[in-house]
């Protein structure tokens, strides 16, 4: 079961509702044991196409994220913990299953600083969805804190590399 009090999840299960994909949420209290070590899961079994199904995990931020000193945009950090589980459970899953993270930014910005014209509106905010493959996540990311064990990607390579989740051809 999502953590339907945690709103980035609630829109993005909105979404996949609104636009008739097919998924499943995956109850976060359990945790899997694999080696004698837990894993994070992932949030989503999202059935893209015959053939390929993402393990998503979403990352809620806000667009833009306001430090009262500037406003920063396209914020991608996650936990080191986040990309090894990922990684883990795409390997588990093996061919035909991709490790996505799915960023959901709710929009505070104007409309003409948006990540997408893609947008989903949900409990009167408003929403956008961009994702990257796991694998290329890992691949261009660097340590953003060594204290609290994130990573993230430099903004103009998440830029050029995340996909928005449209409305036609999700």
């Amino acid at each position: 079961m999502t953590r339907r009090h945690i709103h980035y999840e609630a829109a993005f299960e909105d979404y996949l509702r609104s636009q008739g994909i097919a998924y499943i949420a995956v109850d976060e209290q359990r945790k899997a044991i694999f080696s004698g070590a837990r894993v994070k899961s992932f949030d989503f079994l999202v059935y893209r196409s015959p053939g390929e199904t993402w393990l998503v995990d979403i990352k809620g931020r806000k667009f833009p994220y306001d430090t009262n000193a500037n406003k920063r945009y396209w914020e991608n950090w996650v936990t080191r913990e986040d990309l090894d589980g990922l990684l883990k459970w795409q390997g588990v899953f093996g061919n035909g299953f991709v490790g996505m993270f799915v960023f959901a930014y709710l929009l505070l910005g104007p409309d003409d600083r948006l990540p997408t014209p893609h947008v989903h509106a949900f409990r009167e905010s408003h929403y956008a969805f961009m994702t990257i493959p796991v694998s290329d996540y890992r691949d261009h990311a660097r340590t953003r804190s060594e204290k609290w064990d994130t990573l993230s990607m430099p903004t103009r390579q998440f830029r050029e590399m995340a996909t928005a989740i449209q409305r036609s051809s999700a």
